[in-house]
Order: C-alpha cells, then structure tokens, then sequence
C-alpha cells in the first residue's frame, strides 16, 4: 500500500523495534525532481525465491546485491557512456582504480603491456610492482614517435595505454597513428581520456569512420566531479564481450562507488561543457600571457603554437582542459621554481584538477622522450576563479621568482 499507512486492523500490535523497522508505509510513486533519487544498500530484496534465482544483473535489467550496483549507480554508467560515446560503464572508486582494472582483467604473466613515456605517474609505477610481481612485463614508449612505436610491438604485446596528453608535460601524440598501429595488430588499445572529459574528442572516433580506442578510461574525480571532493573512476565501452569481461573483473575483486559520491558527480554533470569551456578560455588566457614573461622558457599547452603536438591537436580539437606547464628561464634552479609555486596565494599547492580551485605542483623530471634533458617544470590547474585576479597572482610571485 502507498501514500498512507493502512490499518492494523485485526491483526496483534508490533512492538516498536519491529514496526519501525518493517514499516507498511510506502511513498507514492511518480515523484520528479532536477535530480535522480540516491539509493544506498548493500542488502537488495526479492519478492520471492523464484525471482531470487533468476535476477540478473549483468545487463541492468535487475538489481541483486549493492555491489552489483543501484539505480543511481546504472544512471550515472549510462550517462557517463553517453558523454564518451560509447554503449557501457563500469564505475570504480578512483581512475587509477580504473587503470589497475583494465590490467587486472586483460593481462596475464608472459604479457606485455605498453605505456606511453610521460604516462600518468602511478600507472607506471603499478606496472612496475604489482604487474611485474604477476610476470607480466611492461617498457615505455615515445608517443610522439608512432614509427618507434610500431617497431616495439611483438607478440607478447596485449595491451597498450595511451594518453592525451601527457598529464605533466603535456604532449599531445598522434593518436589517430598510434591507434591505427595498434588495429592492424590486433592489439587492445585503452585510452586515458581525462583531459579530454569526453568533450574535447571522441576517444571511440577520431577520424569519422570509427578509428578509436577499445577502451575509454576518465578519472571522474576531476571534471565531471568539478568540487575536488570526489574519486571516482570510469571505464567505457562500444563492445560487449570486453565490457562483460572487464564486468566479470570488476564484480570478482568487490569494486564499487558509494551512493553519495554518485550523487556528487550526478549533479555536477549537467554543468560539465561550462565549466570545461571557462577553465578552456582562462587557461589559454594566461598560458599566452605566460608565453611573453622573460621569466618562462616554454609554456607547455596543446593549444598553443608551438607546443610539443600542437599539429594533432588541432586536427582533432577545439577545445582544451585547463591545464598547461612551464618551464622556467636558464638560470632558474628548481629551488627557486619552488619559490615561485610558495609564493602564490590564491594558486594552492595540490594534486589533481578540474575542480573550482586553482593548483600548482612543481616537478623536477628525469630525462626522457619529449624531454631529453630533464628539467623541473610547474604544473598550472586552472579553476573557476576571475582570470585578472590569478594573472595579478602569477605575475606577484614571478617578482619573487627574479628577487
């Protein structure tokens, strides 16, 4: 019964303890608000033992225990696919969760995964751990370099990272090349497209004709959260037989996304294409601007001419994260650099973005491909505040930077 509660009628009074616990009210139905109710439950009840043993979870179309996901958890997968293009989501509680996922569910020992050489930091460092404890092999690419590339693959290569663009130096591959490498091999392809957010490219498409990754992996912690309060991982896919496997993975190790922080992400979606488009326009704001001081040597942004791969993203973007680094003038020591992500002030010093507040990190590299000879550079998130107000800020502490 719904909208009242009936009468006892007859039938004994409960105690308390119990009445409070199987209440007979029921709410009306047909309720509607801006956003999607949040169910929380671990435990899920069947009407009957026959729909107890016949519920499937595996295609949405029922509901068995909270692990396996809520009506809250499938909207946000069938939103968030819709964002990739792509047809199914698997959530997990973190991108790098997502990562270790993929790996976990595609590789064995004797396998050898490929990742780019400026690769998210601690997916290199699970591959060199946990992977390497399973016999399973990793090496690193240059991804600037899609014939290298071509030639490092063998036989034992299953699977291959790519990232666009890399998220502390901030080069920008040519996916199309190294995607269409990997096609002609056979081999799976997972794309790391949190820069992108879905909404700077189509990680599934890139050229019209269908050319994308098999994979579509977004650390849902930074745009589509857009608070900086949130970890959430997604995994998205166009083919079912992957899906199902990674799924299988996904359901085994006990991975899932609380009630709440779905609801977060949930209500900040619909602001999404906003707020990537203001941090867009901020970001090349200041990046030109940063371009011109004495102070920096490179500004390191896809959408500025000149940047490492700024050809390929102009052939496949408009749009940019508000994202970029710098690297300083010769002279400069990494302690002064130091000295110049202290002596911000409405810049704070922290991991991640794509939230409303603006970040700094600097970062002192090892030589590799893209960067040869090292360096320290300083990562710049740009958020949501007024962009003359964090220009007055970069430019104060670049007067202590040359004090």
């Amino acid at each position: 019964m719904t909208g009242r509660r009936p009468p006892h009628g007859p039938q004994a009074p409960r105690k308390p303890s119990t009445e409070l616990i199987d209440h007979p009210y029921r709410p009306p139905g047909g309720f509607e608000s801006p956003q999607p109710a949040v169910y929380k439950a671990s435990t899920v009840f069947f009407p009957d033992t026959t729909a107890l043993r016949n519920r499937q979870w595996k295609d949405k179309s029922g509901y068995t225990y909270g692990l396996h996901g809520t009506p809250t958890t499938f909207t946000l997968e069938e939103r968030i696919a819709t964002l990739e293009g792509g047809t199914d989501c698997l959530l997990v509680g973190s991108g790098l969760a997502a990562i270790a996922l993929v790996n976990a569910s595609l590789l064995k020992g004797g396998d050898e995964v490929l990742l780019p050489a400026n690769v998210y930091g601690p997916s290199r460092e699970l591959a060199e751990h946990e992977l390497a404890q399973w016999g399973i092999t990793h090496r690193l690419y240059d991804p600037m370099d899609v014939a290298a590339f071509e030639a490092m693959l063998s036989p034992a290569t299953k699977l291959v990272w790519v990232e666009a663009p890399g998220s502390v130096t901030m080069e920008f591959p040519d996916l199309a090349g190294l995607l269409r490498t990997c096609r002609a091999r056979g081999i799976t392809t997972a794309l790391d497209n949190t820069w992108g957010a879905g909404l700077a490219f189509c990680g599934f498409d890139l050229d019209g004709q269908g050319l994308g990754a098999d994979i579509v992996m977004q650390a849902l912690t930074k745009y589509p959260s857009g608070g900086g309060d949130v970890l959430m991982g997604s995994l998205v896919t166009r083919d079912r037989a992957l899906h199902l496997r990674l799924k299988m993975t996904h359901m085994r190790l006990g991975l899932h996304v609380a009630g709440n922080d779905t609801e977060l992400v949930l209500r900040s979606l619909p602001t999404l294409p906003l707020r990537y488009a203001e941090q867009d326009r901020s970001a090349r704001v200041l990046a030109q601007w940063l371009a011109a001081r004495p102070e920096v040597a490179e500004v390191r942004h896809p959408a500025l001419p000149g940047a490492p791969g700024h050809a390929q993203w102009a052939s496949l973007c408009t749009q940019a994260a508000g994202l970029f680094s710098i690297t300083f003038a010769a002279g400069i020591t990494p302690a002064r650099g130091r000295a110049f992500v202290d002596a911000l002030r409405r810049f704070r010093i922290g991991y991640s973005w794509g939230g409303p507040v603006s970040l700094a990190v600097p970062y002192e590299l090892k030589p590799r491909a893209g960067l040869p000879q090292g360096g320290h550079l300083v990562r710049l998130a740009i958020g949501l505040e007024d962009t003359e107000d964090l220009r007055a800020d970069l430019e104060q502490a670049l007067a202590v930077l040359a004090g």
